[in-house]
């Protein structure tokens, strides 16, 4: 085993002692892992982006543990981290790509350029096709709050579909 120990005097991960959890963290994570990965599967499709969703959630959730401890609702705060994490990986890189594309009027570089909670309800209403209510529970807010961001959203891009619909004047297409 000394043979093992690397020239910074560290022993190599396999050999180090497992990473010690709060056994109420360890608690939640038995009881609501499966719940989490289902639902998650539900949204996301495929068992890997699942996965991949709700260990984020979880790394998330340990790093906030002994905040999310003095919350009023336990539960509600780890899903809505859950929730987070799988939009972020329902929409991941889709700013990027909207970004790159080209539409012709400018509007996927427009789209890209918006606040990360008018881009969020803004693709999750027109892309994803879900209504208020279930963008509001995704995203942790009120139909209301989701509303005011699909709102402002589309008075940023008003300016683009106005320009891609006025009339053609005859001097312009000349």
């Amino acid at each position: 085993m000394t043979d093992d120990v690397r020239e910074d005097g560290r022993v190599p991960v396999a050999e180090e002692a497992p990473l010690q959890l709060p056994l109420e963290f360890e608690a939640h994570y038995l009881t609501n892992q499966e719940t989490f990965h289902d639902f998650a599967l539900k949204i996301l499709l495929t068992n890997d982006r699942a996965e991949k969703a709700v260990h984020r959630a979880y790394v998330e959730i340990r790093t906030r543990w002994d905040t999310l401890l003095t919350e009023p609702d336990l539960q509600a705060q780890t899903w809505q981290i859950l929730r987070r994490a799988i939009i972020d990986e329902l929409i991941g890189g889709c700013r990027e790509e909207l970004a790159a594309r080209d539409s012709g009027i400018g509007l996927y570089p427009a789209l890209a350029k918006l606040p990360p909670r008018q881009f969020d309800a803004i693709v999750l209403r027109y892309i994803g096709g879900y209504d208020t209510k279930k963008i509001a529970w995704y995203m942790g807010l009120t139909p209301s709050t989701v509303t005011h961001h699909i709102r402002k959203a589309q008075e940023r891009l008003a300016p683009i579909h106005r320009r891609a619909t006025r009339p053609i004047k005859k001097e312009d297409a000349q």
